[in-house]
């Protein structure tokens, strides 16, 4: 399906829940006098109509990226909590249907129907509704206010066995998952490179989503994230955002190849040493490990422009290597079948779903059952993989319980 009936499908069926929705609260409130009703009436469906123009409008035509996140916002928020009452009028409907089921058999039956309740469970079940979906709106609010830009710095003791001497004890900063098309508060993000940029890491890994769609939308924040520096550089690659292909779709066109180009120029214009398939000798102190790092390999339904064999040429010599891969799901999918001589992989993605909870111990989220892993530090066998869960956000403007994240490792040989 292409991207056009698909979100014309989407709006059909926002608007049948919108009628659904209406038809419920009006019917609770039977007893509001005509000209309340109308009033209701005439802003709830300005209000849906406002916000799906506002959608089409975000994407297919060149608005502020703050005016977009504001529709963002708005569209998320309504659609939670439509989503949360949606369980109750579910419920009023089957109620209602049984009643009426059993209404019709005590008539068969010549049996005397039982008087209505004075209390109507309808209204009630509405209202219940109506007070779940003030639950949502609070807390992913409150993940928009507080949680967006909360970033939290992470530190790991990355053990690596056959770490050269020369590097026991440097540290390595990770930040993955950008999405800077989403940002609407520049100070924020700022706060969040002085944050990794006050650890003085020796060397950085950027595991990719520098934007969402289009290279244009890094423009405002490209000289906030040139300020990352390190004395042994800046590795980054790419993420299936990275690529254009939500917004251009899977054909090569013109302006897609442009567009992926221009996202290259970037990472060069900030300093970033682009790893497309490629690898780097990072040298200390005349020791050596490997650092590699290929395009965007996923399982399932995310592209697979990967290519492992390229990226291990002329490593074997390497004790360490270190490999910088957007889509955890390689690590499974390929890393620990085919390439065992893989110490390390470092990747972003899953973004926690932005939603959880992380405590030092335990941790949870919906991601989980899609991903097996998707936050944190993970072994098996003798390699390792380390999950970014994003310095941005993607979809919902918030974050609630699992927030940006910038990673801190300390190598260690022991």
């Amino acid at each position: 399906m292409g991207r056009l009936p698909f979100i014309i499908a989407a709006c059909i069926f926002i608007i049948a829940f919108d009628i659904y929705c209406f038809k419920a609260i009006i019917a609770v409130f039977k007893n509001w006098k005509p000209k309340t009703k109308k009033i209701f009436g005439v802003l709830y469906w300005l209000f849906s109509i406002l916000l799906i123009i506002g959608v089409f409008a975000g994407i297919y035509l060149n608005l502020f990226l703050t005016l977009r996140a504001i529709i963002l916002v708005a569209f998320f928020l309504t659609v939670a909590c439509k989503m949360a009452m949606l369980p109750f009028l579910i419920l009023d409907d089957l109620r209602r249907l049984l009643i009426k089921i059993f209404r019709k058999k005590q008539v068969i039956k010549d049996q005397p129907v039982r008087e209505a309740e004075p209390i109507s469970r309808s209204e009630f079940l509405v209202k219940a509704g109506l007070v779940a979906a003030a639950v949502p709106l609070t807390s992913l609010s409150w993940g928009i206010i507080s949680g967006a830009y909360d970033y939290q710095i992470r530190r790991v003791n990355l053990i690596l066995p056959n770490l050269p001497k020369a590097f026991d004890g440097i540290t390595m900063g990770q930040i993955s998952d950008i999405h800077s098309g989403s940002f609407y508060n520049k100070t924020a993000v700022k706060g969040g490179v002085d944050m990794l940029l006050a650890e003085k890491p020796d060397f950085v890994f950027f595991t990719g989503d520098l934007v969402n769609n289009l290279t244009n939308e890094v423009r405002e924040y490209q000289d906030i994230f040139a300020k990352v520096k390190a004395p042994l550089g800046v590795y980054s690659t790419l993420g299936n955002h990275d690529y254009g292909d939500y917004y251009f779709g899977k054909d090569s066109s013109p302006a897609k190849i442009k567009n992926l180009q221009d996202i290259i120029d970037v990472h060069k214009v900030m300093g970033y040493d682009l790893l497309m398939n490629q690898n780097r000798r990072l040298k200390v102190d005349g020791e050596e490990i490997g650092i590699l790092g290929i395009e965007n390999w996923g399982m399932g339904r995310f592209p697979k422009y990967g290519k492992m064999e390229l990226a291990v040429q002329n490593t074997d010599d390497l004790p360490v290597k270190l490999l910088l891969s957007h889509d955890p799901s390689h690590w499974r999918g390929e890393v620990l079948q085919k390439y065992p001589q893989i110490d390390a992989m470092f990747s972003g993605h899953t973004h926690g779903m932005q939603f959880g909870v992380r405590l030092k111990e335990n941790q949870w989220s919906p991601v989980q059952y899609i991903y097996k892993e998707w936050a944190g530090l993970y072994r098996e066998q003798k390699q390792q993989l380390y999950v970014n869960v994003g310095y941005g956000f993607l979809g919902y403007p918030g974050r609630v319980g699992v927030l940006p994240e910038i990673t801190i490792f300390t190598l260690k040989s022991t």
